[in-house]
């Protein structure tokens, strides 16, 4: 090597030297070769035409530099984590040397990079393409993954890594991508300088310190650089662990930012039931504790995804259809009781149904028939089933419910690229954050007088009320007091739910029959959760045996839900999807132990009261927010389809406009007794005076209900037209989410879905087993 070529002869063995001084010598004799200069569009013709004239072979091609690659990492370990395309591109690889007296290519020696030590820097390329982001470091077992590093940060100190792949003498490979030394390393020719890509800051860096940054992908990933084996952005992975406090930490949010899903749905249906506070306590406990037992069941054994299982509103309107039915509306004593034992019974039926799709293996077949296009308008009208609900509740009380409404989208929209100590509270905790500051403001508003009304008590019962100025503000003082709930007082500070804490189920045909089919569209709302949770995680879309499998055990769940009696079946929450976007947590570890607190929660009798305490107006309020949420992201399980094609526009905008407005011909029907019945109810009281009358009540009964409810009627109208009407696979959607082989094509998938292996084989001859 000539003197001053380089400083990385400084340190060189003997053996080196003299290598590089016979080669040197084996050069003199050579013809003088021009070293090759690149151009800067560097195109690879102009290496190639180099290549002939000056004698050596040209092996640049794409195909002999993808082998290549191949060839150089089963041998050294040594991983490049680039994009496909970049591959199919041609982009050449650190992973060949030309040897400059015979003129043709050699693999290159293991032992000339190291990867234990130094550290690595962005090629020239890598700023041109934006492809090529991290090192991966493999050996027998693991792969480790290198962040991005600045080539502005480059040390002296630090090894470089050559896009060229020509080998200088003591191992280092050059760093541009052109060749900076081109065949210095053996004496031949002159050293030439360089040209400097430009450099330009990286996404990461303009955007650091601030949640304000434009991507024109979604995620921040251009779809043409690797597939779905991009980054994923995601603060703590699937299978990551960072220790026992981070994981509880980042459990605890993770529940606390679903809590307007988890808690509210007693305080609407145990009032309308005729249950006490205390009853509204024990109810959301119970809740507490389903929903943990579940998500624990899920993670395990079921799709094995960051899901948290709960009570979802899927299973409100047809509780409050069957709460509304006829025989029930002059009940008076024992009211709550039985009508919650008559949902148990139809949870269970329609659950035990749900298990026999999910664990026979039916479900696989039936997903042929849901795709985006299906599941959008359905999730979405779960979302628009209980706009006659939702406002009207809250008006009753506009001096907190407004306020509450407004702050919970300031949080959630305004602020949430607010930064405190690095965290996005406003964000993550908008729901939480907006119930307790106006449960505040509530508290002081009831404590200043502002619903004191002369001679009339918050503790009588508005149907005990004798003074008709009273009657007029008893509605006021029940859902805007802060102070008229007891559940503090009467609730016990330990209690265990248990099965059958209210009596004995009872099974009947007709509530059985709405629960069947409400079961079914719970699955379809599963499964668009299973998908757009998957590819937000970074993983593979699940096969159709894992979705049958994590359906059937959603329908084991529900039979415990059914058993112990929280007024709805357990399934998963859609509001997953939102909370691991804001969160940017898909911890399967983080899941399972917030869950583990929810248990521990659900036996202190004063937590559920404490919950339970919460005023009417403020739960409606907040649920106007969950309710538009999930409207939300129903509509946007269309990205994953043509959005663009009238085919689909017109399918969902047919689906959703008839799943409204036939419900509201069935709801015309009210009945003779609507006096009884608040306003918000009446559409749920079409059962029992419904259009349809046969010789079967039952049948006439559960009919009447399921043409009343606007998710029913919406997943029949686009269930029929996505797949009758013509479309390609691409236009429905079916591409993302139907690839079987996806698992079978990258094994490491299978970790994420397969099951642990002392329970495998109680799937082992089920199809819902095959992933």
């Amino acid at each position: 090597m000539e003197t001053g070529s380089s400083s990385a002869s400084v340190g060189k063995t003997e053996p080196q030297r003299e290598r590089a001084r016979s080669i040197k010598k084996l050069g003199s004799m050579l013809p003088k070769i021009d070293p090759f200069v690149p151009r800067t569009d560097h195109n690879p013709r102009e290496l190639r035409s180099w290549a002939k004239r000056t004698g050596f072979v040209s092996t640049f091609s794409s195909e002999t530099s993808t082998s290549n690659s191949e060839k150089f990492d089963s041998r050294t370990g040594f991983d490049l984590e680039r994009g496909h395309n970049h591959q199919k591109n041609g982009g050449s690889s650190p992973k060949m040397e030309i040897d400059p007296v015979l003129g043709q290519t050699r693999p290159a020696r293991g032992s000339e990079i190291e990867p234990a030590s130094g550290t690595a820097s962005r090629s020239g390329n890598e700023f041109r393409n934006g492809n090529d982001r991290n090192l991966g470091l493999r050996d027998e077992n693991k792969r480790r993954r290198i962040g991005d590093e600045s080539v502005l940060g480059v040390r002296d100190e630090e090894r470089e890594v050559g896009f060229n792949g020509n080998a200088i003498g003591d191992g280092n490979v050059n760093v541009n991508g052109s060749s900076t030394r081109n065949g210095s390393a053996y004496g031949i020719g002159n050293e030439v300088p360089a040209p400097t890509p430009a450099l330009e800051p990286t996404k990461e860096e303009e955007n650091a310190g601030t949640d304000i940054g434009i991507e024109i992908y979604p995620g921040g990933d251009d779809p043409d650089s690797g597939g779905w084996l991009r980054q994923s952005g995601m603060r703590l992975g699937l299978r990551d662990n960072p220790g026992f406090v981070p994981l509880m930490y980042y459990g605890l949010q993770h529940y606390l930012s679903l809590a307007g899903s988890l808690i509210f749905i007693p305080l609407i249906i145990v009032p309308a039931m005729g249950g006490t506070d205390r009853d509204t306590a024990t109810v959301i406990s119970t809740m507490l504790l389903v929903s943990g037992i579940t998500t624990i069941l899920h993670s395990y054994f079921g799709t094995r995804l960051p899901l948290v299982q709960g009570s979802s509103f899927v299973y409100l309107a047809p509780a409050l259809v069957i709460m509304n039915a006829e025989e029930y509306r002059n009940l008076s004593e024992h009211k709550f009781r039985h009508i919650m034992r008559e949902l148990q019974g139809a949870i269970i039926v329609g659950s035990i149904f749900q298990s026999i799709l999910g664990f026979t293996g039916l479900m696989s077949l039936l997903l042929r028939l849901i795709n985006p296009v299906v599941v959008a308008p359905t999730v979405t009208a779960v979302g628009l089933s209980f706009f006659s609900y939702g406002f009207p509740q809250a008006g009753s009380c506009v001096e907190v419910s407004i306020p509450l409404i407004l702050l919970v989208l300031v949080f959630a929209l305004y602020l949430r690229g607010l930064s405190i100590f690095g965290h996005r509270l406003f964000r993550i905790y908008a729901v939480p954050l907006s119930v307790m500051i106006i449960w505040t403001y509530a508290f002081f508003l009831t404590a200043g007088g502002a619903y004191d009304y002369k001679g009339c008590s918050p503790d009588i019962p508005s149907s005990n009320i004798l003074l008709d100025a009273c009657r007029r503000h008893a509605y006021t003082m029940q859902h805007c007091r802060t102070d008229v709930s007891n559940a503090w007082r009467t609730s016990a500070w330990v209690r265990i739910p248990y099965p059958l804490q209210w009596g004995v189920p009872i099974f009947h045909l007709r509530t059985s029959l709405i629960m069947i089919i409400v079961s079914l569209i719970a699955s379809v709302d599963s499964v668009g959760t299973y998908h757009s949770a998957s590819l937000q995680v970074n993983s593979k879309s699940p096969t159709p045996g894992i979705v049958s499998r994590g359906i059937g055990l959603e329908g084991f769940c529900s039979i415990l839900a059914g058993l112990w009696g929280s007024g709805t079946g357990s399934t998963t929450l859609t509001e997953n999807v939102h909370t691991i976007n804001i969160t940017k947590v898909a911890n399967q570890r983080a899941v399972v132990l917030g869950a583990v607190f929810l248990i521990l929660f659900s036996f202190v009798g004063k937590v559920g009261a404490i919950l339970a305490s919460i005023p009417l107006a403020l739960a409606a309020s907040i649920l106007c927010f969950m309710w538009g949420l999930i409207t939300a992201l129903g509509l946007s399980t269309l990205q994953y389809s043509q959005t663009s094609s009238f085919r689909n526009i017109a399918i969902v905008g047919v689906s959703l406009f008839l799943g409204m407005s036939i419900p509201a011909y069935f709801q015309q029907y009210q009945p003779e007794s609507s006096l009884i019945l608040p306003s918000y109810f009446v559409p749920y009281a079409a059962a029992s005076n419904g259009p349809v009358h046969t010789n079967s009540k039952q049948f006439d009964f559960a009919v009447n209900a399921l043409m009343s409810m606007n998710m029913v009627v919406t997943l029949l109208i686009a269930l029929v037209l996505d797949n009758t009407v013509p479309g390609t696979r691409q236009e429905r959607g079916v591409c993302i989410w139907s690839h079987p082989e996806d698992l079978a094509s990258d094994p490491s998938l299978h970790a994420n879905y397969s099951l642990p292996r002392k329970v495998s084989w109680f799937f082992c001859c089920s199809r819902c087993s095959r992933t």
